[in-house]
C-alpha cells in the first residue's frame, strides 16, 4: 500500500510526519523552521477548490501549502 500523501487527506484528518522527501533544500529548511518536522502531528483544516492550496493546524499555527510544496512530506495517518 503506498504511502498517503497531504493532498488525500480532508478536512478533519490527521496524520503525523515522519520525514521530509529529497528536494528543495531551501523550502525543507523553512519548513523546519516552522516546526514541521519529523513525529509532528498536524490536521488539515481547509481544502481550496480544486484541491490546492491546503491549509494544515501544526503546533498552535495555520500553515497553507501548494500540492507540490505538501509533496515533500512524508507521513503516515494518526
Amino acid at each position: 500500500m503506498p504511502s498517503p500523501r497531504v493532498q488525500d487527506l480532508k478536512p478533519g484528518d490527521a496524520a503525523r510526519v515522519v520525514g521530509l522527501a529529497k528536494g528543495d533544500r531551501g523550502y525543507r529548511q523553512r519548513l523546519l523552521a516552522m516546526g514541521v518536522t519529523p513525529g509532528v502531528v498536524f490536521s488539515v483544516t481547509r481544502v481550496a477548490p480544486f484541491g490546492d492550496p491546503i491549509e494544515i493546524s501544526v503546533r498552535n499555527f495555520t500553515l497553507t501549502l501548494r500540492k507540490t510544496e505538501a509533496d515533500i512530506l512524508e507521513i503516515e495517518r494518526v
